[in-house]
């Protein structure tokens, strides 16, 4: 296909309805994140946006996968919902303070605004200058959901500080736009219909495995993860989608000349 590389996952690996549907019944809870990674090659950490874990967790986390395995960690929502995005020197010391260890195993850290949050400029590029300046080592996407974020300005800004625009599929409930702002291709699929707990169609699969293979073709690194989790949907799209890209790896690369996303100029 090209060097570019898939990564795909779900949205955190601790779900109690996962028992017996993809956790066999007996397992222990903490055993579920080894057993999780004998079948996929990455995850988010959902469980930061809430609270930070401590160092001692978060080694352990990297103690139960292989090395190879990497984590998304969620920013915390101090940081997102309360300070939105001000001041945010102090926020992100205490995540990474927490996080420093992971960085080798590390995929982009992902950044969800609320809907209350839209785009202004100043306070956005102060951040992003921040995250640039002093987390150089660290790759960052951000998950919108205001519509004032959807302009070729924020854009520009998301390309300029190769922060990458998250792609948000949820029905009609999140801004949606096919753009590429980075290298780094995030995607989050949140459920076709009411949120985290409606499956996607085959037909929806093959179709998206048509346009990450395009940007795998155009040199892209892509972070695909599933945030439906409810009765094992996550788990059941994420293979189904694995098996069409590896069915599609087969073809000859896409023209790139006939992308059907954005990419800000």
């Amino acid at each position: 296909m090209s060097n570019a590389k898939f990564h795909i996952g779900t949205s955190g690996w601790s779900y109690k309805d996962w028992v017996e549907i993809f956790y066999p019944k007996n397992l222990k809870s903490a055993d579920w994140l080894s057993h999780y990674a004998k079948t996929f090659d990455c995850t988010e950490i959902n469980s930061s946006f809430y609270r930070l874990p401590r160092r001692q967790t978060v080694n352990n986390w990297m103690n139960n996968v292989p090395k190879e395995f990497l984590f998304c960690p969620k920013i915390s929502r101090y940081l997102t919902h309360i300070k939105r995005l001000k001041d945010p020197e102090e926020p992100l010391q205490r995540f990474f303070g927490v996080f420093e260890p992971m960085q080798t195993q590390m995929g982009p850290v992902l950044i969800q605004l609320p809907k209350t949050v839209g785009f202004d400029g100043n306070v956005v590029e102060h951040f992003y200058a921040l995250l640039k300046q002093q987390y150089a080592q660290y790759k960052f996407a951000i998950e919108v959901r205001h519509d004032s974020w959807m302009t070729e300005d924020s854009y520009a800004l998301m390309s300029k500080y190769d922060i990458a625009f998250v792609m948000s599929h949820s029905g009609n409930h999140f801004p949606y736009a096919e753009v590429v702002t980075a290298r780094n291709v995030y995607f989050r699929f949140h459920g076709p219909g009411s949120l985290y707990n409606t499956k996607y169609d085959e037909k929806t699969m093959e179709k998206y495995a048509q346009l990450f293979k395009k940007l795998a073709d155009d040199g892209h690194e892509l972070w695909i993860f599933f945030n439906n989790d409810w009765f094992g949907y996550g788990i059941e799209n994420a293979l189904s989608l694995r098996r069409y890209l590896e069915r599609l790896a087969r073809q000859a690369p896409v023209d790139s000349g006939n992308e059907n996303y954005q990419v800000p100029r």
